[in-house]
């Protein structure tokens, strides 16, 4: 597993020699910037999407705490590396994964960031059982993920969803659009036996929406909001199939 990761270090020597160690030793993560005090550091955090930050305790301006205060809401693994024993328990409280000596044991680094891969992974999995997007039948509701977590729409709400590469556009009755990085197949799959038909290789229509259907090769559906979509000739029967 990928590890986005950047390095909080006042010393450009140490920035050095951690970034080798980890391009030799610890090819899964990847190094997205690096920052010298607090202030660059919070830029950094702030604009990357992170699994990991390596933070030295002391710097100019301030300190790791200062840093993970200012932050607030965490949402990647620390790593701390000093030179400096006497931090590790408020780094423990600071709930860091892993306490590196200053000068680095390769050993010691490779064990720090397993450990954190490994946590990474296990999140990973508990987001694709719990956060992606789901059908519950009974309630007619589904979920769909977002980046801080999930969001429920109820199913007879959705108009329609069309395809955009590898994400799904989602058009909702009141008029809203909600962005899924998820493909269009995967909510056909999601949404069968609720009321939804494949119409074109772009569209995904909730039957119980359409209002009026044009005749034609393959023809087009009007839903509810006055939208016309085309109906592909080789989904035209499955849609009619509704309709019997």
């Amino acid at each position: 597993m990928n590890l986005n990761a950047v390095i909080v270090e006042d010393e450009q020597t140490s920035r050095d020699i951690l970034k080798n160690y980890l391009g030799k030793y610890c090819p899964n993560v990847s190094i997205l910037g690096e920052a010298e005090n607090v202030e660059e550091a919070l830029v950094l955090i702030r604009n990357n999407d992170l699994d990991l930050v390596f933070l030295d305790v002391e710097m100019p301006y301030g300190n790791a705490f200062d840093l993970l205060d200012k932050v607030g809401d965490i949402d990647f693994e620390t790593i701390f590396v000093t030179a400096y024993n006497h931090y590790a328990i408020e780094a423990l409280n600071a709930h860091a994964s892993y306490y590196l000596m200053k000068p680095i044991s390769i050993d010691e680094l490779i064990k720090a960031v397993d450990y954190v891969t490994q946590i990474k992974q296990k999140e990973q999995a508990l987001h694709e059982q719990v956060l992606l997007p789901k059908v519950n039948n009974v309630s007619g509701k589904i979920t769909i993920p977002q980046f801080n977590g999930f969001e429920v729409l109820e199913i007879n709400e959705i108009l329609y969803c069309k395809a955009d590469d590898n994400y799904t556009e989602i058009y909702l009755s009141d008029n809203k659009k909600k962005v899924v990085s998820k493909t269009l197949k995967y909510f056909e799959d999601a949404l069968l036996h609720t009321g939804f038909a494949r119409v074109h290789k772009s569209y995904l229509v909730n039957v119980n929406q359409v209002i009026k259907y044009v005749k034609g090769k393959g023809g087009s559906v009007v839903l509810s909001n006055g939208k016309e979509i085309m109906v592909s000739a080789s989904k035209k029967s499955d849609l009619l199939a509704f309709f019997k």
